[in-house]
Parts: structure tokens; C-alpha cells; sequence
């Protein structure tokens, strides 16, 4: 799993003192649905998430842990800023990406550029658009940019179930020679504490995501990977 944006990061701009945590665990379909090209993957993958805003902005960033028999195959992390101390929708970015994989190496990655925030007056829904130069370390041609969209939108009773993710575009040359990466993550939640008859402090969410990906992790082509996934939200 890569980020999920739960996009609690556009809150920034309107609710100063809100923050957010969560961790999550993911059972992942991908060695079943491509025995021959993924019959090593991973089948358990959990995530750790923290948001926190300030008076300058605000903090964000996810932990992945790819899990089999033998241990933790793969660690990766994103941490991200937004800075802002003027009254517009735009901030600006800073963000490193990294990890370690015993299949294939991360590269150190450095972002800067600047983010636009949506959010509708209720703030049941929203987006944001990041556009960022991204310096890839040890790549060939480690100058490059990359494009990132999240979204959210909470609905049905009291914001009962949640679509939210991130898409990602950036250049990076692949070991298949491809030029463009290319991925997303839409994930659903089942907010169970938002049911009535349960408690506001059972903070279980049930649902899923779909990794939709080309060229991506050493990939060529397109893949779409589904999961089934539990959320504890603190």
C-alpha cells in the first residue's frame, strides 16, 4: 500500500485543531489474481497514519510494512508538509519518500512545489492537487516531477462511509524502460461507529482499496490489485 491520503490533510485550512491517526492491516489479492508475475507478493500489509495540523500548517505521514512467513519483507514511509501563512486555498509542499525492499531497492526521493485545497462547506467532501519537482536520488536522470491528486467524500448517514485515495504521476525511467509511473489508490470504509446503536469510541472501519498501478514497482503495465482491510482510527 502507498499513501493512503486519507485526505484528513485538507482540513488543514479549516479546522486548525483537528488531527487524526489510524492504523490499518490489508490482506492483499494480488499473488491470486497473478499467480505467475506476483506469486511472491506479500499477502498481509499494514499501515500506520498520522495527520497533525498547526498554526503554519500541518504534518503528514503513513508507514507500510509488507508482511510473509519469513518477516517484514519491506518497510516504506512518506512524510510530508504543508506550510501556509496567508489566506489562499495554496500551500507549499515539502515531502521525502523512502523505504527498504528485499526484492528491489527505494530510491531516496525529495519533493518540493505547491498544493491547492478544495473543501465544500459542509466538508463532507473535497480535494487536492499537488504539482512538485521531484529529485530521485541515485537515479540516472534524477531530476523529474511528479503530479498527486487526493480526494474524499463521506457519505450516507453521518458520513456512514468514506471513498477516499490519492492518484500519483511522475517520470522515472523503469527497469523495462518505461518513462512514466503511474498510481492510485481509491479506497472504501465502512465507518462501523458511525452506526446507530454503537458506540462513537468503537473507531473500527471495515472496506478496502484497489491498487491501480502502471509500471510501477518494477512492474510493466497495468495491474489492479484489490484488498480487504480493517481501520482503528485513534
Amino acid at each position: 500500500m502507498r499513501k493512503l491520503f486519507t485526505i484528513l490533510i485538507l482540513t488543514v485550512f479549516i479546522l486548525p485543531i483537528a488531527y487524526s491517526q489510524n492504523v490499518q492491516l490489508h490482506y492483499d489479492f494480488g499473488r491470486h489474481i497473478y499467480d505467475k508475475d506476483l506469486a511472491e507478493r506479500p499477502r498481509l500489509t499494514s499501515t500506520v497514519e498520522m495527520f497533525h495540523p498547526d498554526k503554519f500548517g500541518s504534518t503528514y505521514f503513513f508507514i507500510d510494512m509488507d508482511y510473509t512467513q519469513q518477516g517484514v519483507a519491506s518497510a516504506y514511509w512518506e512524510i510530508s508538509r504543508e506550510l501556509k501563512f496567508w489566506q489562499s486555498p495554496f500551500s507549499a509542499h515539502l515531502e521525502y519518500n523512502g523505504g527498504l525492499c528485499s526484492s528491489f531497492p527505494y530510491n531516496n526521493a525529495y519533493l518540493v512545489g505547491s498544493t491547492y485545497t478544495w473543501n465544500n462547506e459542509d466538508y463532507m467532501s473535497g480535494f487536492t492537487l499537488s504539482a512538485m519537482y521531484k529529485y530521485i536520488q541515485k537515479s540516472p536522470k534524477p531530476n523529474s516531477f511528479q503530479i498527486t491528486g487526493t480526494w474524499y467524500l463521506n457519505f450516507a448517514k453521518n458520513g456512514m462511509c468514506t471513498f477516499s485515495g490519492f492518484a500519483d504521476f511522475w517520470k522515472e525511467k523503469t527497469p523495462a524502460g518505461k518513462d512514466y509511473i503511474f498510481l492510485s489508490e481509491p479506497q472504501f470504509w465502512l465507518n462501523l461507529y458511525k452506526i446507530d446503536g454503537i458506540s462513537d469510541d468503537f473507531k473500527l472501519s471495515v472496506g478496502g482499496e484497489i491498487e491501480l498501478s502502471n509500471n510501477f514497482a518494477g512492474r510493466d503495465g497495468f495491474y489492479a490489485i484489490p484488498t480487504l482491510a480493517l481501520k482503528w482510527t485513534f
